[in-house]
C-alpha cells in the first residue's frame, strides 16, 4: 500500500491520473489488473478564505488574552 500525490488530467471527457513508474515496479503493477484507489482532495488555504463571513474577531480580546501570562 503507498501513498502517493498525483494531479489529475483531462481524457477525453472524463478525469485520470498517472502512477509514477516507480509505484508500478514497487506494487508491480501491470496492464488490466485491479487496483484500488482512495481519494482524498488536497485544499488550498485560498479555497478557505470566506467561508465566515460574519465572523468578525474582537481584536482587543484577542489582545488580551496574547498578553496573559506576560505580566511579572
Amino acid at each position: 500500500m503507498a501513498d502517493i500525490e498525483c494531479i489529475t488530467k483531462k481524457w477525453g471527457n472524463s478525469l485520470g491520473v498517472i502512477l509514477p513508474s516507480n509505484l508500478v515496479k514497487e506494487e508491480q503493477i501491470g496492464p488490466n489488473d485491479k487496483v484500488m484507489i482512495s481519494i482524498k482532495k488536497i485544499h488550498k488555504v485560498k479555497e478557505f478564505f470566506g467561508l465566515l463571513p460574519n465572523w468578525k474577531p474582537n481584536t482587543q480580546k484577542l489582545k488580551d488574552e496574547l498578553r496573559k501570562g506576560w505580566d511579572i
